[in-house]
């Protein structure tokens, strides 16, 4: 994908009963997220921000040289992430943005305010992060990387409006797993 913002689709059928909204999948690299992101988009029709794609090459070189980011180093990129989800959330429509948002706090910045952002947390055990990591190829942030990642991550609590996905089996399989809670949790606030 060369655009950062992946093409707006019209609703499709399968997204009559959610309310528009911005999903945020979170998590460790190897996740799965621009998998599952890419399966909501085409199920969906929402637009789809790889949040990869917004970090500053600074830090994309420091990830590519093993160097974990700081907050410091994330807080420019968080704010152009933010940006984004404020214009979905303006122009009335879904959205789907990729993000590790490994932390609260990092989260908080993302949400800003909208309580209609919702984060899902793609749960894959270590052990199948590195197998997928030691496969991975053409990405910048290297293997060696996770252990830094996993000690980051602060699973999101019930108060986050957050969903928590575990994600082993087959992509499809995940992504109906994924449309499911989505169908389940988001159709339920638009009913409230």
């Amino acid at each position: 994908m060369s655009a950062p913002e992946q093409e707006r689709h019209p609703p499709l059928p399968v997204a009559e009963g959610i309310p528009p909204h911005v999903i945020v999948l979170m998590g460790v690299s190897g996740s799965g997220k621009t998998s599952v992101a890419e399966g909501l988009h085409n199920l969906l029709g929402w637009p789809f921000q790889e949040g990869d794609l917004l970090h500053p090459k600074a830090n994309v070189d420091k990830m590519a040289a093993g160097i974990p980011l700081t907050d410091e180093d994330r807080l420019p990129w968080l704010g152009l992430c933010h940006a984004w989800i404020a214009e979905r959330l303006a122009d009335g429509g879904g959205g789907i943005l990729t993000c590790s948002a490994l932390k609260r706090s990092y989260r908080d910045i993302l949400r800003g305010e909208s309580r209609r952002v919702t984060f899902i947390y793609l749960d894959v055990p270590k052990t199948v992060l590195e197998t997928r990591l030691a496969r991975r190829q053409g990405h910048y942030m290297p293997p060696s990387l996770l252990p830094s990642q996993l000690a980051t991550l602060e699973v999101p609590t019930p108060d986050e409006h957050a969903l928590i996905v575990e994600c082993e089996g087959p992509p499809a399989e995940v992504i109906a797993r994924v449309l499911s809670e989505i169908r389940y949790h988001i159709g339920r606030l638009g009913q409230a």
